[in-house]
């Protein structure tokens, strides 16, 4: 059993760890858990550059290669659900070297993959990996962090979680101006294998794995469900809506089915995803605005390249610099982020970081043929920076508004909700995109006008759906309390006990 002072890993005695010191240092689990996190969440869309060039040498159409992406995104939405239950059951170590173990394992073979078939599949074997890391942090960052650092510690990981997968385009139209896009995964690998090493080396175990049964009804639910889901809202915008509706309907059936079983096995205490983290309303409230927050992030980084390649001709490269100042600002901001959060609550926060998600996204509605392009570039940099204001004190409240027992199931519950807002804001943008412009084509507009109306109405709408966040943000509070402890069921009569260390022995 580890004590609080080896948890904490940053030499801080275990009454600081618990909240009671003076220490304000980041304990050295979480700056190590951020790094990795970091690297696995950045090659979830590190492959959007890169499509027209695996076309070429793998000869092969874009919708094929696009499942590079989609495949990615439908892992980790069927993968997540599971960590909640897997976090609580093995301890910090085996969860990071089975994670770190698996993402390394699918990188190189990414690298080497003679065939587009073995490339998909390393990316679902990468994808896997990815999807315990980001529940991992988060549960672990707010076991070892005491309330009155979160808002600070969480700002480190506002940018794992939110600059890595805005980045990732960025960085691949960069490293594509230097050859193959094997480099992609191989200019990764030994970055991820050191941090590996280097966590392996340092990190301590948090809390005790807690022993319980797995139901595997529930993995094949949430499995299907979620990835069904996650999947039919990927299709949209691809030709007739009929298939992929369809498929979201019977996402959406599975989904219910997989809650319904939940609360059946709550009553045992072993869910695979325990649905009382939604009877606190600041953690759903958290979670209504963090999902807000993604649809309009993920659609924007859709719209832009279209907008950037296709009507003003940019290549991949000049696109990805020109979004990157937007990305550096919001990973930049988000310590300061978190400081503020930590000194003045979040409603001063999340309130002005909504209003501008709305004002940059109406601005984007005015886009055409010749508008300047610092006025895209300060259009998106106010975008990121505004998300950058919300996620950090979203995250830090939703959280913190759970009991302890409850972290490695509200984190599972956060990622796999990001994994939605993300397909959904996709699906969105596109398909309004395509409509619109097919609509105005039949008209005897001309192609390129068409698509510049559909992506107007698009951001249109978008930023409509944005106002949304204005007023969840309104409601939450300035600060959360950490609710009580569940009552303990005679199975497991210290099940919530042993998921925090004592400070002594």
């Amino acid at each position: 059993m580890t004590t609080t002072h080896e948890q904490a890993g940053d030499g801080s005695t275990g009454a600081e760890a618990a909240g009671g010191g003076r220490t304000s240092r980041t304990p050295a689990v979480v700056r190590l858990l951020v790094m990795a996190t970091f690297v696995v969440i950045l090659n979830e869309t590190v492959m959007i550059n890169a499509i027209p060039r695996l076309m070429a040498d793998m000869d092969v159409t874009e919708q094929a290669a696009q499942w590079l992406s989609t495949a990615f995104m439908l892992t980790m939405a069927a993968v997540i659900p599971v960590t909640g239950w897997f976090l609580q059951r093995v301890s910090t170590r085996r969860a990071y070297a089975t994670a770190m173990g698996v993402f390394l394992a699918g990188t190189a073979l990414a690298a080497a993959a003679p065939a587009f078939e073995v490339l998909l599949l390393a990316r679902i074997v990468q994808a896997t990996g990815t999807a315990v890391m980001m529940p991992l942090l988060m549960t672990t960052l707010m076991t070892v962090v005491p309330e009155r650092d979160r808002g600070r510690v969480m700002g480190a990981v506002t940018m794992a979680i939110s600059v890595a997968p805005a980045m990732g385009p960025a960085v691949s139209g960069l490293i594509l101006q230097l050859g193959s896009w094997r480099l992609l995964f191989a200019a990764v690998l030994p970055v991820a294998a050191l941090i590996t090493w280097r966590g392996l080396a340092r990190l301590e175990n948090v809390g005790e794995p807690r022993p319980g049964t797995i139901d595997w009804f529930s993995v094949a639910a949430a499995a299907a469900g979620f990835g069904s889901l996650v999947y039919g809202l990927s299709r949209f915008g691809q030709g007739s809506a009929a298939l992929p509706t369809v498929i979201v309907a019977v996402g959406a059936v599975t989904i219910a089915v997989f809650a319904v079983r939940q609360l059946r096995l709550q009553r045992r205490d072993v869910p695979l995803m325990d649905l009382r983290v939604l009877r606190h309303p600041a953690y759903a409230l958290s979670l209504l605005l963090m999902s807000l927050g993604f649809m309009a992030m993920m659609g924007s980084m859709i719209l832009l390249p279209i907008y950037l390649q296709n009507l003003r001709g940019l290549t991949p490269l000049e696109t990805g610099l020109l979004m990157m100042p937007g990305g550096l600002a919001m990973g930049l901001l988000g310590p300061v982020v978190g400081r503020l959060f930590d000194r003045f609550g979040g409603r001063m926060l999340i309130i002005p970081g909504s209003a501008g998600i709305v004002l940059a996204l109406a601005g984007f509605t005015r886009i055409s043929e010749t508008m300047p392009y610092w006025q895209v570039l300060g259009l998106h940099s106010l975008l990121m920076v505004s998300l950058a204001a919300a996620f950090t004190p979203v995250f830090t409240l939703g959280l913190g508004a759970l009991p302890a027992f409850l972290y490695s199931h509200g984190s599972s519950m956060l990622g796999t909700l990001q994994q939605v807002a993300a397909a959904f804001g996709t699906a969105l943008v596109v398909t309004v995109m395509a409509g619109r412009a097919e609509s105005r084509i039949a008209d005897g507009v001309s192609a390129a006008l068409a698509q510049l109306d559909g992506m107007r109405l698009a951001f249109v709408i978008s930023a409509a759906l944005s106002l949304a966040m204005v007023g969840v943000a309104f409601l939450l509070p300035k600060r959360v309390k950490a609710a009580g402890e569940a009552p303990l069921t005679a199975e497991e009569p210290d099940a919530a006990d042993r998921l925090l260390e004592p400070a002594a022995h």
